[in-house]
């Protein structure tokens, strides 16, 4: 039987293509959204190349969308290889200026949704001494940025939270959990912050904060516009292809960055344990 993978959030970005090179290296792919609305180019993809991919409808922020789509490749294939917690959204805004709903928001979309998805795997994958966790967060997982307080705080809570799991149910149980930490996806982060977080006038930022956030968006879209080397931003393709190495790997480290930038980025954290294999090692003989 086929190795299987359940991605999350694949209407875009590096969800739809790695449903689309999963499918094309070999893999059953249970590609999951939302908003099935959304789900017409990956029809078009799987139509126009054959591909083995069934499209589910999941929910991040709803355990019982979740448990339904798990339950629909359990009752198919008995078992589930890979999650890919990829679902997510960009934010940026100040926090005075964001709004309790917004905050409960970013949190249960970036972080809280990786929780129940893994929640909901986890005992099948523990039964069958056999799985992989693969969870995608942002060198915003490891370092602070200006008006991304919100996101980073959610990424930093998966870098945590896979961090634990990785402590004590990754070897009794032949099971591995990996972070795959991208510099930044193209325009997705950008488009999908203004579009959250603009007030009615358009503005994600007023008042004394502006220039501030100003000089930051400038920033933005100067790496953006740099040669592909010292920019961090990458295509959804890029960024799948370290997803799918990640996969295919006999003993997967707990972090994997996407480019030289993201290297770079977070070299002040990562400089005595790069992959974080170190650092687990460590905490089980500290406490297992």
């Amino acid at each position: 039987m086929k190795q299987n993978i359940l991605i999350t959030g694949t209407s875009t970005g590096v969800g739809f293509e790695s449903a689309i090179l999963f499918a094309k290296n070999g893999y059953k792919v249970y590609a999951t959204m939302r908003n099935l609305k959304k789900a017409g180019p990956l029809k078009e993809a799987i139509d126009g190349e054959d591909l083995a991919i069934e499209i589910l409808e999941l929910d991040v922020t709803d355990y019982g969308s979740i448990e339904k789509a798990v339950k629909t490749v359990i009752d198919k294939d008995g078992k589930i290889d890979i999650l890919l917690n990829n679902a997510g959204a960009g934010f940026a805004k100040t926090l005075e200026q964001t709004s309790l709903e917004e905050i409960d928001w970013v949190t249960d979309v970036n972080y809280t949704g990786v929780v129940r998805t893994t929640k909901a795997v986890l005992p099948f994958m523990r039964e069958a001494r056999a799985g992989r966790v693969i969870n995608i967060t942002s060198v915003g997982g490891l370092v602070g940025q200006p008006f991304n307080e919100l996101y980073c705080g959610a990424k930093f809570a998966v870098e945590g939270f896979t961090e634990a799991l990785a402590t004590y149910a990754a070897k009794p149980f032949n099971l591995h959990f990996s972070i795959v930490e991208p510099g930044g996806i193209a325009t997705e982060f950008m488009n999908s912050a203004i579009s959250k977080t603009s007030n009615e006038k358009g503005e994600m930022v007023s008042g004394e904060y502006t220039p501030i956030f100003n000089k930051y968006v400038t920033g933005a879209q100067s790496r953006a516009s740099d040669d592909k080397e010292s920019s961090p931003y990458q295509t959804g393709k890029e960024v799948a292809e370290v997803v799918l190495k990640v996969a295919q790997s006999e003993n997967p480290p707990l972090r994997t960055r996407t480019s030289k930038w993201a290297d770079n980025m977070t070299a002040y954290k990562t400089e005595a344990d790069s992959d974080g294999t170190k650092l687990i090692d460590q905490v089980i003989e500290y406490f297992l």
